[in-house]
């Protein structure tokens, strides 16, 4: 890109001196060069250095419907020259986001019926949590504050998420608020000793239940978590653990919630993560996939029986974003929907799915450096181990996959390191070609770690 003066514009120096990025170490970034992303088509990106780089993360997880879709642009456009704005409050409303909240009612799971818009995930899920709080309140049971999560899970960034999620390092730097507890995850592969996977599932599931007596029901609000817990990993429950927490929520009176941010929108081959594992939520937080990332947008979808209280017993309710119902972010996601089951990209995910795993299982299950591979739809995680016979970790844990991640960017793929765990999730219109690509890909940055690995890291 050029300035004003016809002169190249020196992106990285530009963003050193004035960009301040998230979940950054800014003092090694700016003793590296950040990459500069310019362009996207399809599955691929393109940097400033001319590099095409396969993305198998999907951005952050949410580029559904691939890079570049003419149709999102057009329906931003047109809803830009119409209406490109008004708020929601004052008893207002627009078309777009009152066609949305219909459309996703029609979608979500039977008695979920009421939407509230944001921005974020992070928005969403506060949005999540002050409402269980209010739905007690209103109810005369104010003392019911408690939120229980799970080590590893993550709910965003804003300070209730953050303490709703299990990142030891967010609650280490920034502290967390009162009130939140987190339990152990459904992580067969690191958590499960000798147990079989079923027997595990029912184990960390009654984690939860311990929890509740440990509190006491009366105390509890809620129990929030990603129906596969993605920045954690990609740590798929065993079949048992879900239908347990069903149980364990409705038998004790805690409102369940299911954070959708990731697993929404066709990502597991459902149009929701609580249709593949039959959760049973009160609500369910979505955003990424609703507009697969063009345009900023959440949204909190509510059982009756929490939206019932709210609209007819709690009066005004204290909580809002200027723009809850964005017109323009509300289009989008209409037209992102359209795209989405017109391509019938939720059941692709499912075909398209089994075909990447099954060539990761072939060219991994015999790699001496990976322990597992797991995955549902197009999401899914490659353990790196240093002895897979005994799922032993390594003794720094996060190293080898920092340098597995560093391989993979260096020749053409984006996947994300989770401590040891190599984790993808591409967009849901990969095509056959692009996937032997990715894989090819993957392979020769494991390989890659694998020679440095022998060398640097004690096994």
């Amino acid at each position: 890109m050029l300035d004003k003066a016809g002169d190249a514009v020196n992106w990285q120096s530009v963003d050193n001196a004035h960009h301040l990025h998230p979940f950054t170490d800014h003092k090694a970034l700016h003793e590296g060069r950040v990459r500069v992303i310019t362009e996207g088509d399809g599955v691929f990106l393109k940097d400033s250095d001319g590099n095409r780089i396969l993305d198998g993360m999907a951005g952050l997880w949410c580029v559904n419907a691939g890079y570049s879709r003419p149709e999102l642009v057009q329906a931003a456009a047109a809803q830009m020259t119409k209406l490109p704005y008004y708020n929601t409050f004052f008893k207002t409303t627009n078309p777009p986001a009152a066609a949305l909240a219909q459309r996703l009612a029609k979608l979500a799971p039977e008695g979920i019926n009421h939407v509230f818009f944001a921005c974020s995930g992070s928005e969403a899920v506060d949005t999540a949590l002050r409402t269980a709080r209010v739905y007690w309140q209103t109810l005369g049971k104010p003392e019911k504050k408690f939120v229980i999560g799970r080590e590893y899970g993550y709910h965003g960034s804003t300070t209730l998420g953050a303490s709703a999620g299990g990142m030891v390092d967010m609650h280490r730097q920034a502290g967390d608020m009162p009130n939140f507890v987190q339990v152990m995850p459904p992580y067969w592969y690191g958590y499960g000793g000798q147990m079989s996977p079923a027997e595990f599932g029912i184990y960390a599931a009654k984690q939860v239940e311990d929890k509740i007596k440990e509190l006491g029901a009366d105390n509890v609000a809620a129990f929030i978590g990603e129906p596969l817990q993605g920045s954690g990993g990609v740590i798929i429950p065993p079949e048992t653990y879900w239908p347990e927490i069903n149980r364990i929520c409705k038998e004790h009176d805690i409102l369940l919630i299911a954070d959708e941010v990731i697993c929404g929108f066709g990502r597991t081959g459902k149009m929701f993560g609580s249709d593949y594992f039959g959760i049973k939520p009160d609500m369910m937080t979505v955003a990424k996939g609703i507009t697969s990332g063009y345009i900023p947008l959440s949204a909190v979808l509510m059982h009756d029986r929490v939206a019932n209280v709210l609209i007819n017993q709690t009066g005004e309710y204290y909580h809002g974003f200027t723009y809850s119902g964005h017109p323009v972010a509300c289009a989008v996601a209409l037209k992102n929907l359209d795209i989405i089951e017109g391509e019938g990209l939720v059941e692709r995910s499912v075909v398209m799915g089994e075909v990447l795993r099954q060539k990761f299982h072939e060219v991994f299950d015999d790699h001496p450096l990976v322990g597992d591979v797991r995955g549902i739809g197009l999401i899914g995680g490659i353990e790196l181990s240093a002895d897979k016979r005994t799922r032993r970790f390594f003794e720094k844990n996060g190293r080898v996959g920092q340098m597995c991640r560093d391989f993979c960017i260096n020749n053409g793929l984006i996947m994300r390191a989770v401590r040891d765990t190599m984790v993808f999730a591409p967009p849901l219109i990969i095509s056959h070609e692009e996937i032997d690509l990715m894989v090819a890909l993957a392979k020769k940055s494991f390989d890659q770690t694998y020679e440095k690995v022998k060398h640097e890291v004690a096994l």
